[in-house]
């Protein structure tokens, strides 16, 4: 699948640079809901945030969109449009679809109680529910397994570049300044297998679409 990350010009080109991605941690995740649960007692809801703890200590995530056409994402994660958006080709095995709600998912102590696996496929189904109101950001991701030896300074993990997460594209927003060499020599000897463009402002919708004019991205 062709899925889509929103970042920053300076960070997506120290990424594109270092072929890495940094991977999330539960705990510095934008929405304070992220997995939480609905439960009236308190020792269940008190129980859950104690696995939250156990969980961002070994698992991790990367936040992928299906779609780098809303304006409002790239508003919102790529830095007001002056940022890149880079396109990945993942296994769909590998990817978990968010799905959007009104109510917090209950909580189920058969899974919570059971088996390790059965679990982890409990949390990730709590950690791939969000609420309906992020729906525009049609997310999908990818969970990950954070092993000692990953960790760089300052405690940070990083996914590589690799068959299960090889880069396709890289998009330019419209309000950046970033010229094509520069992107060209952030990529290396792979340049020739990512494709390039530069995003632009739709003229009849409230849309990105790909500045088809070479004389307007030098």
């Amino acid at each position: 699948m062709r899925v889509y990350h929103f970042i920053d010009e300076k960070w997506g080109l120290d990424n594109i640079r270092r072929r890495r991605l940094k991977i999330a941690r539960i705990s510095d995740l934008n929405d304070p809901f992220e997995l939480e649960i609905a439960s009236p007692d308190p020792t269940v809801r008190r129980a859950f945030r104690q696995t939250k703890a156990q969980l961002n200590g070994w698992a991790g995530l990367l936040c992928f969109s299906r779609d780098w056409r809303n304006p409002v994402q790239w508003a919102h994660y790529g830095d007001r449009h002056r940022g890149l958006c880079l396109g990945f080709d993942i296994p769909d095995p590998l990817l978990t679809t968010v799905v959007y709600r009104s109510r917090l998912l209950k909580a189920d102590m058969v899974a919570m109680n059971g088996a390790d696996d059965r679990q982890w496929e409990f949390y990730k189904k709590v950690l791939s529910t969000k609420y309906t109101h992020w729906k525009y950001e049609n997310e999908v991701r990818l969970f990950i397994r954070l092993d000692d030896e990953d960790a760089q300074a300052k405690g940070l993990y990083f996914k590589s570049f690799d068959s299960e997460m090889a880069l396709k594209e890289v998009i330019v927003g419209h309000r950046s300044e970033l010229l094509r060499k520069d992107l060209i020599d952030a990529i290396g000897e792979n340049a020739a297998s990512v494709r390039l463009r530069r995003g632009r402002l739709a003229f009849n919708s409230y849309r990105v679409v790909t500045q088809s004019n070479p004389a307007l991205w030098e």
